[in-house]
């Protein structure tokens, strides 16, 4: 979303992240699968992240059960889950990926981590001299804070009630509306001053971050009024709320479907944590509109 100021600081092609994930797993991973395929249902590995399950088009399996801990594990440990998002160990263990591809990324992966552990829990500490241990728990402190807080904003944007999950088959013949609607369908804000939008990276405009990934973050607030009035005038669902409901939302989402399917009452298309995009099944018309009145935004953010 920087790159457009030829700063070789902020570049996406030098920029890499202080966390323990490798940049070119993070673009892979996150920009080109999850905006390409956002909330496809075994496409986009950010549906649950390979660990929880969020949507009962996923079949259950009994370790689910063990899901309101994963849940808890995954949370502190969030820059470690976004770090091997991208690795597919399962598929390198059981031989779906090659060697020669993935070796090379968990070289990759290695030498970030190393540097990372190198510079958090030895570097810095030692720098500190008779401070080593208040050094190396303030750090170990500040990470696993970085990292609840990242891993609450981003379920917020994607797992609240009315953020839609999508199965493979929305992917055929789908055209540029229809790829705007699922990324609006498939997102949630959560309402925030400017305060609480700059502590979270201006995520809490989840919605229109899919909309334009390439956007200064800086700018989501003033689209964001234009994309609403969109969304009433093509009668679609903007989802948001306060960062407490978006949250109890995700977690009981979370809790609920650890269970079999027999324990709950609702259907995949009528369950309150989806808003089933079979509503929307047939409306073209709509879909090329909205991509239209999207383009026209664009353009006059570009004239400015």
């Amino acid at each position: 979303q920087w790159d457009w100021m030829n700063d070789p600081e902020v570049h996406s092609t030098t920029w890499e992240w202080d966390m323990v994930c490798a940049s070119p797993h993070w673009k892979h991973s996150h920009n080109y699968i999850h905006h390409k395929y956002t909330n496809v249902l075994d496409m986009d590995h950010d549906v649950g992240y390979k660990t929880l399950r969020v949507t009962r088009d996923e079949p259950w399996q009994p370790k689910m059960l063990f899901q309101p801990l994963t849940n808890i594990v995954l949370a502190a440990l969030f820059e470690w889950g976004i770090g091997l998002h991208d690795l597919d160990l399962k598929d390198a263990l059981t031989g779906k990926k090659s060697r020669e591809v993935a070796l090379p990324q968990l070289k990759v992966f290695a030498r970030k981590v190393g540097k990372q552990l190198a510079k958090d829990y030895l570097l810095f500490p030692t720098l500190s001299g008779p401070n080593f241990k208040h050094t190396l728990t303030a750090n170990l402190t500040a990470n696993l804070i970085r990292n609840l807080w990242a891993y609450v904003v981003i379920f917020c944007g994607h797992f609240p009630d009315g953020a839609e999950k999508f199965t493979a088959d929305t992917l055929e013949n789908e055209t540029q509306g229809q790829w705007y609607l699922r990324q609006m369908l498939g997102t949630a804000n959560f309402n925030a001053g400017p305060a609480m939008a700059f502590f979270s990276g201006n995520l809490c405009y989840q919605i229109e971050h899919h909309l334009y990934p390439d956007l200064p973050s800086n700018r989501y607030a003033e689209i964001g009024v234009r994309v609403r009035e969109l969304c009433d005038k093509y009668d679609l669902p903007y989802t948001t709320g306060s960062i407490v409901v978006q949250y109890l939302q995700t977690l009981r989402t979370i809790n609920k479907l650890s269970l079999p399917d027999s324990f709950l009452r609702a259907t995949p298309d009528d369950a309150p944590e989806t808003a089933s995009e079979k509503r929307f099944a047939g409306m073209t018309p709509r879909a090329n509109g909205l991509k239209t009145a999207i383009r026209e935004l664009r353009a006059r953010r570009r004239r400015r």
